[in-house]
């Protein structure tokens, strides 16, 4: 804690005027302090609300009321999958994928069309994408970009009528899936991998080509599908309508197929579940079981 030394002479007597010379110096040393406390502390909270700040100190950052108003003069940028930009997007936003071979490409063209700022988004607070997009075109001496590092699902809730949701204008906040809808169709990764075993429901590997590493959790008993090869979705969806079967479906970390609602709602899908953690959460639970001491 500050404290403050304030010199005293001893010897000299003590007049009204110097105990209200002390006083006031106290106050202000006082009055330092709780700034400075409420500086760490408002320090704190941004790193703990947006962990990504702490990690890309040198990302220049935008806040959510401050980029609506200055839509007119800046470029929003998505730089997330396209299944995941098509399902819900900033209205008006440009979608160059930060995974993209040509995401750099794609940024000079921008760049060089446009003396505006560049505002990258993702999908919330914890997704580093829009970082790391900014990163990138620093190293590649692209200047005048920002992130917006709140994310697609606050721009939703807090501007909806700015929200494109599934090729329309969202309008109504209250259409978003809430957390408490998602966690309905969740299952952890025991539960999910017994049902597969029963051989009832149709089960979609929906990770990336370069998130699976050749691995399959379920060899012979799955099917792959990646997000953006809707015309695939649409099959093992209109099977498992059709046969009257479960769909059951795993990512990689369990983020995507927050997405993927969306369009199972819009396909109407009447039973559908996801692995919760996705392969990750499944991998680490195997991890865990191998290593866990067994009882004598």
């Amino acid at each position: 804690m500050l404290s403050a030394q304030i010199p005293v002479d001893v010897n000299k007597p003590v007049t009204t005027k110097s105990l209200l010379t002390i006083n006031w110096l106290f106050i202000c040393s006082l009055l330092f302090a709780v700034i400075l406390n409420g500086a760490a502390v408002a320090a704190n909270s941004d790193q703990s609300e947006f962990p990504g700040r702490a990690t890309y100190p040198e990302v220049k950052t935008i806040a959510l009321e401050a980029l609506f108003k200055n839509l007119d003069n800046v470029v929003v940028v998505d730089v997330r999958s396209a299944f995941e930009f098509n399902t819900l997007h900033i209205n008006n936003a440009t979608h160059i994928s930060i995974s993209s071979d040509d995401f750099i490409d794609n940024i000079y063209k921008l760049r060089s069309s446009t003396d505006k700022d560049i505002v990258f988004y993702c999908n919330g607070k914890t997704c580093m994408k829009s970082y790391k997009a900014a990163v990138k075109c620093a190293k590649a001496s692209i200047k005048g970009t920002l992130a917006y590092d709140a994310g697609i699902m606050d721009w939703a809730k807090t501007y909806p009528k700015h929200t494109t949701l599934l090729d329309k204008i969202l309008n109504d906040s209250k259409l978003l899936i809430s957390k408490e809808n998602f966690k309905k169709h969740l299952l952890d990764p025991d539960t999910f991998a017994d049902k597969v075993a029963d051989g009832k429901a149709i089960v979609l590997d929906v990770r990336d080509r370069f998130q699976r590493d050749g691995l399959s959790l379920f060899p012979g008993r799955e099917r792959r599908a990646y997000l953006d090869q809707t015309k695939k979705l649409d099959r093992y969806i209109k099977r498992a309508k059709q046969q009257g079967r479960a769909l059951m479906v795993y990512d990689a970390a369990g983020k995507q197929v927050r997405w993927l609602q969306y369009y199972l709602e819009y396909k109407r899908v009447p039973t559908y579940f996801f692995m919760e953690g996705g392969a990750r959460a499944f991998f680490g639970e195997m991890t865990d079981s191998f290593f866990k001491p067994q009882s004598k």
